[in-house]
């Protein structure tokens, strides 16, 4: 199926649809197997030796990707993954993200002030918030966010069409991007040089002075490491911000329930991380024969397990299509599995907490207005609103 402007409606379709030939299947079209079911797609995520992160031979060679790509942690298998996350998980502690909390608090409420009472969620909040605080914790000036978000648009903006092969979109998107990645590792090289004169309390200039495997890291592995942190560090909690209130608008019962009792905010977040999973596949690369779900793959496979189809895996989930305030468990693959588990979760967690609390403590009513269109990213790229205008009553 192949729409102009692609719906969720459509996307979830086509995963269902595609579940027909079986929870692993090859797609004669795109070339690759698909994973759609959760046990399944658990088993891929959780082997790095047999999938492989490493997709460089699967892409046309371009220099600004290839440096780009020196330092991409969700490219990179171990052990030169362990290694490098072992260095970006200080920045990520449990007492670290605990203690962005007031921080978090005082943004929103700094951001909402300025709102009134008809705005675009993402304009006024759901973008500003997440990217100024992963901004701080990088050190990098938060009035340059104009610039990180035309990078992310281009970087997640990129057109996929299921029926299209994925040599020729992998073409297609490394010459779309190319120009962005050389912008952007222009900038962070000169960030990182600056902060190697001028060293500050921020992770950048931490990387700059630590050592992996008895060596300093050279400036170009930095690149691809700082870059990825900056856009995968804002753009999961704009969307689930987002993607929250579409989905408080389609399920008003639990709504109204989770403004009765806010301890049940998290269950809530879950829920929507769940059925409306912002990065829907992940990809990786067989390096050997294996078996999933009792279909033979062979070696040097291209392998897609779609996170949002085994999030709605029937089989693991009741009533999958259905917002369940109090599922339990909830064991969603929305932030990855093993290795590469996504090492921002518990940031993105907490900044949607904090920010839904407030919105809903601020606000009597928050209703998606009636007379503005509500835009939607291309669900098969990143399940997302890139506008969502609101009206609110003060409470």
């Amino acid at each position: 199926m192949t729409t102009t402007r692609p719906t969720f409606d459509d996307f979830l379709a086509w995963l269902e649809a595609g579940r027909e030939h079986g929870q692993v299947h090859f797609d004669d079209r795109q070339q690759c197997w698909q994973v759609l079911g959760h046990p399944e797609a658990g088993i891929v995520l959780s082997d790095p030796v047999v999938f492989s992160s490493d997709l460089t031979a699967l892409q046309p060679a371009q220099d600004d990707l290839a440096l780009f790509q020196r330092g991409n942690l969700v490219r990179m298998d171990p052990p030169r993954h362990r290694v490098l996350r072992s260095l970006v998980n200080q920045a990520f502690t449990p007492r670290v993200v605990a203690g962005l909390e007031p921080r978090i608090a005082e943004l929103t409420t700094e951001l909402l002030d300025r709102a009134g009472e008809r705005f675009d969620l993402v304009d006024a909040l759901a973008y500003p918030l997440p990217v100024i605080v992963i901004a701080d914790l990088l050190g990098v000036p938060t009035s340059d966010r104009g610039l990180f978000r035309r990078w992310a648009d281009v970087l997640l903006g990129q057109e996929i069409d299921p029926d299209q092969g994925l040599v020729e979109a992998g073409e297609q998107a490394v010459s779309a991007v190319a120009p962005t990645v050389r912008e952007m590792n222009a900038y962070f090289l000169e960030h990182i040089r600056s902060r190697r004169t001028h060293p500050g309390d921020d992770l950048t200039s931490r990387l700059i002075q630590a050592e992996v495997d008895g060596r300093r890291l050279a400036y170009e592995e930095i690149v691809g490491f700082v870059g990825l942190l900056l856009v995968a560090g804002h753009v999961t909690t704009t969307a689930t911000l987002g993607n929250s209130i579409v989905a408080f608008s389609d399920a008003p019962d639990a709504a109204a329930e989770v403004r009765a009792d806010p301890d049940l905010l998290p269950a809530a977040i879950e829920e929507v991380l769940r059925m409306r999973t912002p990065f829907p596949r992940l990809a990786r690369i067989t390096t050997a024969d294996a078996e999933v779900g009792g279909v033979h793959i062979p070696a040097g496979q291209v392998v897609l397990p779609w996170l949002a189809a085994a999030n709605r895996d029937a089989r693991v989930f009741a009533e999958p299509q259905r917002f369940h305030l109090h599922r339990r468990p909830n064991p969603h693959l929305t932030f990855g599995h093993g290795v590469h588990f996504c090492l921002g979760a518990p940031l993105a967690r907490l900044e949607a907490r904090v920010a839904l609390r407030l919105l809903l403590e601020r606000y009597r009513d928050i209703e998606v207005a009636a007379d503005e269109p509500v835009e939607h990213r291309n669900p098969w790229t990143m399940v997302a609103v890139s506008r969502l205008p609101l009206v609110v009553r003060p409470a």
